[in-house]
């Protein structure tokens, strides 16, 4: 018996204004989970930065991390890209291996 199915795992940080839009455009590719998590520091291109002492959320991060079977993630990506390619942020596709794979 196979104990380790590989999947594709997909890894979106984007600004939290935008993740009404992404949570929908993952929903519209069928992909079957996801889960949310804030950022709370990090460093980017320009400086490091960190959400403390932020009024509201518009500079907020967020990460999205969903796996998907490897015949669906180039769909997933372009889907993923088309609605957030003019925002900060950024996409990375790696492998992973699973051992329940009828759940991705």
């Amino acid at each position: 018996m196979k104990k380790y199915h590989l999947k594709k795992r997909i890894d979106i940080v984007v600004e939290a204004p935008l993740m009404r839009t992404l949570v929908s455009t993952l929903d519209r590719a069928r992909v079957p989970g996801y889960s949310v998590l804030p950022i709370v520091e990090g460093r980017g291109l320009q400086n490091a930065w960190h959400s403390q002492g932020q009024i509201g959320d518009a500079t907020n991060m967020m990460a999205v991390l969903c796996i998907v079977d490897p015949s669906r993630a180039d769909e997933v990506i372009d889907a993923v890209f088309a609605a957030i390619q003019d925002r900060i942020g950024f996409v990375t596709l790696s492998d992973v291996f699973v051992i329940r794979p009828e759940r991705f």
